[in-house]
């Protein structure tokens, strides 16, 4: 009797000890399962923030400074970027993988860097409103260029965000820009409406669309 109550408890024993290794093992391997979704949340928080080109951003090598002169070649609307850090002036982004810079060169004292980035960075892809907008003007945004009739939004996909420092404020009559250093233009409204587009003839030759 008493022989056959301790082969009992043995054999109870040598259970509880098994149910106890097989929780060990699968906690140990919901421990692993949680591991690989860190890691990837780890991966994409690596960027500061990651988006697109929220319009046509000029560039001269690897430098795209906010006075974005409409005379060098663009990175088309749209283009992923991904916001690597931001040190003074200048932040550092890779450009549908490219390393390059983005220099807040004259709007300083009207707005921070982060906020001028955040405007050059948009979250969502501009492109899917682009292909929603008459034929027109979607070839203007696609050469840089502009058109009477444009709103305040496709101007900034076209052209991108005037100078600060000559534009502080968006709701504006008149938006300044630059073809060159030296050859300004000048985007006036009515309402939300491009009304006229004013400079000098051999400028407006090259932003305005034919």
């Amino acid at each position: 009797m008493f022989g056959e109550t301790s082969v009992k408890k043995s054999t109870f024993i040598r259970h509880l000890r098994i149910l106890g290794v097989l929780i060990c093992v699968a906690t140990a391997l919901a421990g692993c399962k949680t591991l690989e979704p860190r890691q990837d949340s780890e991966a994409k928080s690596a960027y500061l923030r990651s988006g697109y080109a929220c319009c046509n951003l000029h560039y001269n090598r690897d430098w795209i400074s906010d006075s974005n002169l409409a005379q060098l070649p663009f990175i088309p609307a749209g283009t992923p970027i991904n916001l690597n850090s931001i040190s003074g002036y200048r932040a550092y982004v890779e450009v549908d993988g490219k390393s390059m810079r983005l220099g807040h060169d004259f709007g300083r004292a009207q707005e921070s860097t982060e906020q001028w980035v955040n405007k050059i960075i948009a979250l969502s892809d501009p492109r899917l409103k682009i292909a929603k907008f008459s034929p027109t003007v979607q070839k203007a945004i696609a050469r840089g260029q502009l058109v009477k009739g444009m709103t305040k939004e496709q101007v900034i996909m076209a052209v991108g965000f005037p100078q600060t420092d000559h534009t502080p404020r968006l709701d504006a009559p008149m938006w300044r820009y630059w073809w060159s250093s030296f050859g300004p233009y000048y985007v006036h409204w009515s309402g939300n409406v491009v009304s006229k587009i004013d400079g000098h003839p051999e400028t407006l030759s090259h932003v305005i669309y034919r």
